[in-house]
């Protein structure tokens, strides 16, 4: 009877295990479908609010085509020619008396910047009316001296004396018009005994005045510079190309600039003069490009640029760098998959406008696409979309990676 009951039990106890471990295998099998499933939502339309987009600065725009495979990449600095930048100096040394101008402030050429005073004035301007009131004594001598030599009344040797001392007090006499001259005092006045012992020092250019070296009251010498001036409308750009890249640079091409402590912002320009010549032992030579529009963009002298030299036709669909996010080995842009009402008609910023409206109950929509990257330039990525997108559809242009966030479940920052 005992033997009966432990075959029973035995049986019984067989059977409970084979029920359990096919209950096991039902309920493993149940949740390995519900993966790829869960998989599915997270791929699916992305919802961002209006005022989640307004508030982590979400901003839409359109894929753009961009000139970024055919260029030279190349830095350089701002400069102006040589004849557009001048040290203001005297030729005479004495003492400063006025200063009549400021640094930052702007001076037509000739106009007067200094008043110095120096007494070897004075003596130059006596020197010189004293040499014009002999210039006539000789000068009637020697037209005397040159009749008696006509009519063989005369030594011939008086009158060579007499012409040689008329033509060398006229030279002398016109040298010291030409001091006067450049000392900026009229010689007229000088005749006529109106001596000054100030003298205006003048601008040679238009331009800014820089740093001034001066005050009132100092001694300035002749190799002493006052100020200087620096003429900023002709700045152009002084870029070095290296070697393996100089037979790809020519004159007329255009090139982009980046001012690269202004924010990054972008002007434009053309290459004008290639040196022919290496600089140092960098083995690079400075390619001269001139500024075509400034805008409203202050340059300066000394400003460092980052450029690109057009070199190529080729342009390629691009999106800024804030745009591509990377996520599982892959890279990808947001597109609006869901756009307000009536923005179909508008255009690419209106549309922006339009999605990041003013009402937060409203959400935009967001589809992610994978791409391709390729080269990288001036703040664009190049990018290949691997699926067929809308024509001139919006994209996320900055804060892609918010929108990443969100897609993988992310709590809203």
């Amino acid at each position: 009877m005992k033997s009966i009951n432990i075959k029973s039990i035995a049986a019984i106890t067989f059977f409970a295990s084979a029920i359990i471990f096919s209950s096991c295998k039902q309920s493993n099998k149940t949740e390995t479908k519900e993966v790829p499933k869960a998989k599915e939502e997270n791929t699916a339309a992305i919802e961002v609010s209006a005022e989640q987009m307004k508030a982590v600065g979400i901003e839409l725009g359109t894929i753009e085509m961009k000139n970024l495979n055919s260029v030279v990449k190349s830095s350089g600095q701002l400069e102006v020619p040589p004849q557009n930048k001048a040290d203001v100096n005297s030729l005479v040394s004495g003492i400063i008396k006025k200063v009549l101008v400021l640094e930052g402030s702007f001076v037509h050429q000739g106009q007067t910047v200094a008043i110095l005073e120096n007494t070897d004035i004075v003596k130059l301007q006596q020197d010189y009316l004293m040499l014009k009131k002999e210039l006539v004594y000789t000068g009637q001598e020697y037209q005397r001296q040159k009749e008696l030599n006509t009519e063989s009344a005369g030594t011939g040797k008086i009158f060579q004396q007499a012409a040689a001392k008329y033509e060398t007090d006229k030279a002398r006499m016109q040298g010291m018009e030409t001091q006067l001259q450049q000392l900026n005092i009229s010689p007229a006045s000088v005749a006529n005994g109106k001596f000054v012992s100030q003298i205006p020092i003048i601008a040679p250019i238009s331009g800014v005045i820089g740093h001034i070296r001066i005050k009132t009251g100092s001694y300035l010498d002749m190799q002493t510079s006052l100020m200087d001036i620096v003429d900023n409308s002709q700045v152009h750009c002084d870029l070095q190309v290296y070697e393996k890249d100089l037979f790809k640079v020519k004159s007329g091409q255009k090139v982009v600039f980046i001012l690269t402590n202004q924010n990054n912002k972008q002007i434009t320009g053309t290459i004008f003069g290639i040196n022919q010549s290496f600089e140092n032992e960098n083995k690079s030579v400075i390619v001269h490009a001139k500024i075509n529009n400034t805008g409203s963009i202050r340059l300066l002298p000394g400003m460092y640029v980052s450029a690109l030299i057009n070199v190529g036709n080729q342009t390629v669909q691009a999106v800024p760098v804030d745009a591509v996010v990377n996520a599982e080995g892959k890279t990808f842009i947001f597109i609006v998959s869901g756009e307000e009402e009536n923005t179909e008609e508008k255009g690419p910023k209106e549309k922006s406008e339009k999605a990041i409206g003013a009402n937060p109950e409203k959400s935009i929509r967001f589809k992610k696409v994978e791409v391709i990257t390729g080269v990288t330039e001036l703040g664009y990525v190049e990018i290949t979309p691997l699926e067929e997108m809308p024509k001139d559809a919006m994209i996320v242009t900055k804060g892609a990676f918010y929108v990443l966030s969100k897609a993988a479940g992310g709590e809203e920052e």
